[in-house]
């Protein structure tokens, strides 16, 4: 079940922000999680319905669906509020993705998440910055934007009638939930991660199409949302044409292609996914980037 495998990386994946209020599931979840998992994965008809539910072409409303599952169905705890949108004066200011009550701890607590994928770029002025796919999306500016703006929400004044609608008088306490993966360019070498990444985050490498035309291609997979999350397996042995099919498109669309690369494990005869890549079109990250 992709669903399953999706989740269990969910709980287990390093995070891309090292901070005091980041959340880490691992030091929650009960020690049957796993064995929990593994039911669910035999025994589909024991699938919780959320999880049960055909994956959003949205990652971001996807993992958020997974989060709702690892909290609910797996921690125990109370989702007071989901997807709530602060107001003023008719503007909003912000959502909040999650109010629970934390059952180890007993205490409120508002949970902002994301899940990114942001690949390392050398400027012109030989600054490193980390852009996403989209590479409107940074990670210095969605770090700040955690920390600054949306991990605050409940602390506004203009929260509160929100909270006290749902009984919520006490301290909320903002913890942040940001897993993914950092991309480091194969034609280059870049400093260390930012400072505010964990040493053990998770890496692929990332190339311009022209650089990918010369790989050996033979194991790579391109990954199509909801599979960019988790490491990807197959029985079948990866079809070239089918990556070489990903290339074109990165060509003729201009949009990056995430790939998986793949080597076969003989004791269970399965492909595994050894690293992922992405390819990036000509024009990526852009003027101004």
């Amino acid at each position: 079940m992709p669903a399953v495998r999706h989740l269990a990386w969910l709980c287990l994946s390093p995070q891309l922000l090292k901070h005091e209020l980041s959340f880490d599931p691992a030091a929650h979840l009960p020690p049957e999680f796993l064995e929990t998992l593994k039911r669910w994965e035999r025994n589909p008809e024991a699938l919780p319905v959320r999880l049960a539910e055909t994956p959003e072409r949205r990652l971001g409303h996807y993992f958020e669906r997974l989060y709702e599952v690892l909290l609910r169905d797996l921690l125990g705890w109370d989702i007071v509020l989901q997807n709530q949108q602060v107001q003023a004066e008719g503007r909003t200011l912000g959502e909040l993705d999650f109010l629970i009550r934390n059952r180890c701890s007993g205490q409120m607590e508002h949970h902002e998440i994301a899940i990114k994928f942001y690949l390392g770029f050398v400027t012109e002025a030989n600054q490193v910055r980390w852009h996403g796919p989209n590479a409107r999306d940074r990670l210095d500016l969605k770090t700040e934007r955690l920390l600054n703006h949306q991990s605050r929400l409940c602390q506004r004044p203009e929260a509160q009638g929100l909270l006290a609608s749902v009984g919520v008088c006490e301290t909320v306490t903002p913890r942040i939930f940001m897993p993914g993966y950092l991309f480091y360019p194969v034609a280059q070498t870049l400093p260390e991660a930012p400072a505010q990444v964990p040493r053990e985050h998770l890496k692929g490498h990332w190339m311009r199409l022209d650089q990918a035309r010369q790989e050996n291609i033979s194991g790579w997979v391109p990954l199509f949302k909801p599979d960019w999350i988790g490491p990807w397996a197959q029985s079948a042995a990866p079809d070239t044409a089918l990556a070489r099919a990903a290339l074109d498109r990165v060509e003729s669309a201009g949009i990056p292609q995430l790939f998986a690369v793949l080597n076969r494990r003989p004791e269970s005869d399965r492909w595994v996914e050894a690293s992922r890549v992405f390819v990036m079109p000509p024009q990526w990250p852009g003027a101004g980037a």
